[in-house]
């Protein structure tokens, strides 16, 4: 009779490390390639334009639609939707990366709320006719959605590369998003453009493109559920980081210590997340950068979204020319991503993000005076845009993770996520007001240089190590 003699598995070594640290970083890439399509091919460039449709059909004679009761103009629709999506996406992303923290279970999280706004996104397909309550509730439902799974993506930067690395693999996750939402946006632009050739009609032609922004998503979030761990924070091979003193927030695979699993988990969380709130006072200059990229962040969002109507109005721009440069801006920004990417791990990112920052200057300053009716000027202006939006965001992104308490990554990746969108009415708010004043778009453009010079300044005065060592992470070789 022959025994069989069972050996031990041999030890993980660091290459076994390495392969499983790469592959779960590829699964994150594939999450922002995943959920990119939701915002280049929904919010920037088709739900916008077919919602207001859908309201005017549904209008009075006096172009008023109803919702609830209320007399809206059919026109305001869809961005009083966006502004009413923003503020309670505020709110969820605070309790969900509050959540996340307490349990530990940020992809399940993440994975949730990025399959609830795929369904929302695709039930897009049968907005049609005067349902115009129907994409309302939809878009809120996804934009939130969208909010919350992208703030508990960015909760695992600080496990997915060493301090010294985490610029270069933030960049190359904008990098990734860039391309995948790129990728499905020239696909569905081709399938608008030749709508007829193919016997649709151009309502119709736009319900497939939002639905297949949906499916991308859901297709491709697979890949990330496969390969990232439930609990964000730990490199593979690492043990778990030390709770910070006095937050009670946990990092291990358990729930926090004192915790009652399964007993009243919400206000539990809710009160994890006053405390964390409370908590934020012991690290003021972790604030104080929020408040430098507050700042700069809404001029980026507002010359982002105001572009197009800078111009068509001012620049006389025709809607070929404005599609042609919105992919201009998506494919340069892949680029910019990467390289200020290897900038920074030249110079360190608090450095290239405030050269990105001067960039941004020069480019409102270019275009001011930029002439009108030279397509090729503004898809120069549109480069511009892209080469230092994709940089400026990653490395924003990558400096705050090493200003995050260890265990904390969720919750303060959620107020990160609040300062990115809870703020982006004040540059919009000082776009129209100054062209109500001047009624000159090019003042208007050039008022958000303030954004950029406040950030700039504000910025500069963090500084950036000791902000680190406050919170008790490594600090990177070069900042």
């Amino acid at each position: 009779m022959t025994t069989t003699t069972h050996r031990p598995e041999p030890p993980a070594t660091a290459t076994d490390d390495g392969r499983a640290l790469r592959r779960i970083q590829v699964g994150w890439y594939i999450n922002d390639w995943a959920n990119a399509a939701f915002s280049a091919t929904v919010l920037t460039v088709f739900l916008g334009p077919y919602l207001t449709s859908v309201a005017k059909e549904a209008a009075d004679a006096n172009g008023d639609v109803h919702p609830f009761g209320l007399a809206i103009r059919a026109g305001s629709f869809f961005p009083y939707t966006v502004s009413f999506s923003v503020l309670l996406s505020v709110g969820a992303m605070l309790l969900a990366g509050t959540v996340a923290d307490r349990t530990g279970r940020h992809k399940e999280l993440m994975g949730g709320f990025a399959y609830l706004g795929a369904a929302a996104t695709m039930g897009m397909f049968f907005l049609d006719g005067d349902r115009y309550l129907l994409g309302g509730a939809l878009l809120v439902v996804a934009n939130l959605a969208y909010a919350v799974s992208v703030a508990l993506s960015y909760a695992y930067l600080p496990g997915l590369a060493s301090p010294d690395e985490r610029d270069a693999v933030s960049s190359k996750g904008w990098a990734y998003g860039y391309a995948g939402g790129g990728l499905l946006l020239i696909a569905n632009l081709a399938l608008f453009q030749g709508h007829e050739a193919f016997g649709l009609s151009e309502g119709t032609a736009v319900r497939i493109c939002l639905a297949s922004a949906g499916l991308w998503w859901a297709l491709f979030t697979i890949v990330p559920m496969l390969r990232l761990p439930s609990r964000a924070g730990v490199l593979p091979g690492h043990a778990p980081k030390a709770v910070e003193a006095g937050t009670g927030a946990a990092t291990g695979a358990e729930a926090k210590p004192g915790a009652e699993p399964g007993a009243e988990p919400a206000a539990g969380s809710l009160r994890e997340l006053g405390r964390t709130l409370r908590g934020m006072r012991r690290h003021p200059l972790t604030l104080l950068y929020l408040a430098a990229f507050l700042c700069y962040n809404d001029g980026i969002q507002t010359v982002v979204s105001q572009a197009s109507l800078f111009g068509s109005e001012e620049l006389g721009m025709d809607q070929t020319s404005l599609v042609t440069a919105v992919l201009l801006v998506q494919v340069v920004a892949i680029a910019g991503a990467l390289l200020l990417g290897r900038i920074a791990h030249r110079y360190g990112a608090k450095r290239t993000i405030l050269g990105s920052l001067v960039g941004w200057v020069v480019t409102l300053a270019l275009g001011y005076f930029m002439p009108a009716h030279q397509p090729a000027w503004f898809y120069a202006l549109a480069c511009m845009i892209g080469l230092v939006l994709g940089g400026s965001q990653a490395l924003s992104r990558s400096l705050f993770s090493h200003l995050i308490p260890p265990g904390k990554e969720a919750e303060y990746f959620s107020l990160y996520k609040v300062s990115d969108r809870g703020t982006s009415w004040m540059g919009p708010l000082v776009f129209g007001l100054a062209y109500q004043v001047t009624g000159s778009y090019r003042s208007a453009i050039i008022s958000l240089l303030v954004f950029f010079v406040i950030g700039f300044a504000v910025l500069l005065k963090v500084p950036v190590r000791r902000a680190i060592e406050a919170v008790g992470n490594p600090v990177p070789e070069r900042l």
